[in-house]
């Protein structure tokens, strides 16, 4: 390892950057590289592995709710075509995401700031993927709850707060722990997931014909518009899935050519491949809740443990069929919320660091999503699961649309935004109209029409159902608009002291928190006349963003000589 040492190494701190505030960005943060660049030295895992790991986050049941939710409102054929429909959305939004995090080793927050929001336009959108954390944990959580219910008898309130107060403890240690859990459950859980289908398909073949014609318990009778835009809008609340795919790909090993294969295999199966799975387990649960609705009833009907519970029971006796079911259960939702608590503790993490420069250890932000999740428990949000996650949605992929519009358009078509990502605050405008003006109007719009439908009658009703691509296509066309009518002018602040295509693996030493990072997580500072790194950089207050005001010096040359 090279490491290249700054002019000035033992520069003080600015008043307000504290040795505590650094010291505990550079020991806790430096695990997993939260926030920042995910250098070559500490990617140690192969694609398998990394692909394995993200995927093991996918084991969630709220698939299966949600699949059962659908088609118990809507029937098979409108659950069919809205899961379908909303599965290819995912996936194709969820490709060019995948790559950028892969290739260029960051999270969802940092490529949302170089794809046309700017510093603190990706800082809001950080609040929005830390909604999705916690509305899914408490979602997975109340399913843990269910199944200790049923299996232990714990009342509900207690099963909530066991199922919360469990995960802290797996999340602190981050990727390491997490990589090792999710690989060694993996096999367990595949069993566990498709075993009860295999049987019920050998013993009671004829149910799943008899599942193509049910039409649920509401009115909907046969295929419908309105249901299918209803229905799909609530599926694609999932889309925001990706980022928590994307904490995992950040760790891919660099692409060569004798691994380009495998490389490109664990992307696509890790990054937009998990709506596969996703969109598979959203129809299970929705046959095994036709397949037991008659016998538990329609509440009933819509829990996974009682799902799987008849499940297994269609070859195990009834008592060991139902420990079977909630030992599932457990393992499918300690799997998923380590995921959601150690996404969300990031998400909060950047959002606090960013806009006020505070950063009390990740740890902290473990509890705070964990806490809020807890809440969403404790007021039976399980009860309105269709609402939350049809609102949620319209915010949700007018963020993802306009992102990727600029991903797949933008830079590589229209070539009115950097080629690369960019995202460290030394070079980049606060708020970019390109892509945030795109999210901020579509969104807006889209709720509006969630609400209100542009007026009265068929189509008003339509327009409330199918608001999520109303969303998804003024994102999509918003974005470049606005970069044809702004160019570049704001998603650049600075030519980056070391073009991000620059894949390098010399280490600088930051002269804030005497650590070394490779030249990727590094800017040149001219408040301090030095070398910082990225997160010291987002953390210091005193500047007062004088590298991006007209006229300030370039700051250091980050090339001297190697010592």
């Amino acid at each position: 390892m090279t490491t290249i040492v700054p002019d000035h190494p033992h520069q003080s701190l600015p008043p307000d950057l504290d040795h505590t505030t650094v010291g505990k960005a550079t020991s806790e943060m430096l695990e997993d590289y939260s926030l920042r660049y995910a250098p070559s030295t500490y990617r140690k895992w192969s694609s398998f592995v990394v692909a394995n790991t993200s995927l093991g986050g996918i084991a969630y049941l709220a698939d299966f709710a949600i699949g059962s939710s659908l088609a118990v409102t809507y029937g098979f054929q409108n659950a069919l075509f809205a899961i379908l429909l909303a599965a290819t959305v995912i996936f194709l939004t969820s490709f060019p995401i995948a790559y950028y995090a892969a290739k260029y080793n960051i999270d969802m927050d940092l490529i949302t700031r170089g794809a046309g929001f700017g510093f603190s336009g990706g800082t809001i959108t950080s609040i929005i993927y830390a909604t999705f954390t916690f509305i899914f944990f408490a979602l997975e959580g109340s399913i843990m709850a269910q199944g200790l219910h049923a299996g232990l008898g714990l009342p509900l309130w207690l099963g909530y707060g066991v199922s919360a107060l469990m995960i802290p403890p797996l999340v602190v240690f981050g990727m390491t722990l997490l990589s090792k859990l999710q690989v060694a459950t993996q096999p367990l859980w595949l069993i566990g997931m498709f075993l009860p289908f295999i049987v019920i398909a050998f013993k009671d073949g004829g149910a799943f014909g008899d599942f193509t014609g049910w039409n649920g318990t509401g009115d909907q009778s046969g295929f419908s518009m309105l249901a299918l835009g209803a229905a799909a809008g609530v599926a694609l609340s999932l889309i925001a899935q990706i980022g928590e795919q994307v904490d995992y790909l950040r760790f891919m090993p660099t692409k060569t050519k004798e691994n380009s294969r495998a490389w490109w295999t664990a992307v696509i199966a890790a990054g937009p491949g998990w709506v596969v799975l996703g969109a598979l387990k959203q129809l299970g649960g929705a046959f095994l809740a036709f397949w037991i609705i008659d016998e538990v009833g329609q509440a009933k009907a819509l829990e996974p443990v009682e799902q799987f519970r008849a499940g297994f029971e269609s070859f195990l006796p009834g008592g060991l069929a139902l420990g079977v079911a909630v030992f599932f259960v457990v393992l499918s939702q300690v799997k998923i919320n380590v995921t959601n608590a150690y996404s969300g503790s990031l998400r909060w993490t950047n959002f606090f660091s960013s806009t006020f420069k505070w950063y009390p250890g990740r740890v902290y932000f473990v509890l705070l999503n964990v806490g809020i999740a807890l809440a969403l428990m404790e007021a039976n949000m399980f009860k309105f699961l269709n609402t939350i996650l049809g609102f949620y949605s319209n915010v949700a992929i007018a963020w993802i649309g306009a992102v990727v519009a600029d991903l797949v358009i933008n830079k590589p078509i229209l070539k009115t935004s950097p080629s690369f990502i960019e995202f460290k605050r030394a070079h980049l405008r606060n708020f970019n109209p390109v892509g945030f003006g795109a999210f901020a109007t579509a969104s807006v719009v889209s709720i509006f029409a969630f609400y209100h439908g542009f007026g009265h009658g068929e189509f008003g009703n339509l327009m409330a159902a199918w608001s999520p691509f109303v969303a998804l296509g003024l994102a999509m066309v918003l974005s470049p608009a606005l970069s044809l009518i702004f160019k570049d002018k704001y998603a650049l602040a600075r030519t980056p002291s070391v073009p991000p295509a620059e894949r390098s693996t010399l280490h600088v030493t930051c002269a804030m928190c005497h650590q070394d990072y490779e030249l990727p997580d590094m800017a040149s500072c001219p408040s301090i006349d030095n070398a910082i790194c990225s997160l010291c950089c987002t953390l210091n207050k005193s500047c007062g963003g004088m590298c991006k005001q007209e006229g300030a010096p370039a700051g250091p040359d980050l090339l001297p000589m190697a010592h």
